[in-house]
């Protein structure tokens, strides 16, 4: 087996673990489900730490394998594509359609502004 393979696998578990007490948090306090906040939150959170591990990983010249560990594991298993996606369908189904174009442009605008944002902080 390849130890990169064993470096994503654990940072995937660390992430999904992270997740799931990020979403259980927000859940608790965040009780009338009118915007999937816990999901959004993630994959804004997410996206900001991509940028800022790639840049880290570039600045410091960190192994592979730690860049692996924190890109692919640690935020792949952290962020969500599918629950994304299956709150807009949860919006759509409802009728809540300008609550899913809402959700949907925040989440991929504010995402992608998320990952600049997270790799110009360690550029300066």
């Amino acid at each position: 087996m390849h130890k990169e393979l064993i470096y994503i696998f654990i940072g995937g578990g660390t992430g999904s673990v992270l997740r799931y007490m990020v979403q259980q948090l927000l859940h608790e306090r965040i009780v009338p489900y009118h915007f999937p906040w816990a999901t959004f939150v993630v994959n804004l959170l997410g996206s900001f730490l991509i940028g800022l591990f790639y840049t880290l990983s570039d600045r410091f010249n960190l192994s592979p394998e730690v860049r692996l560990f924190l890109t692919t594991g640690l935020c792949g298993g952290f962020t969500t594509f599918s629950a994304f996606s299956n709150d807009g369908v949860t919006l759509l189904k409802g009728g809540f359609y300008g609550t899913f174009l809402l959700y949907t442009l925040l989440s991929v605008g504010i995402g992608v502004m998320a990952a600049v944002s997270g790799g110009m902080l360690l550029r300066r």
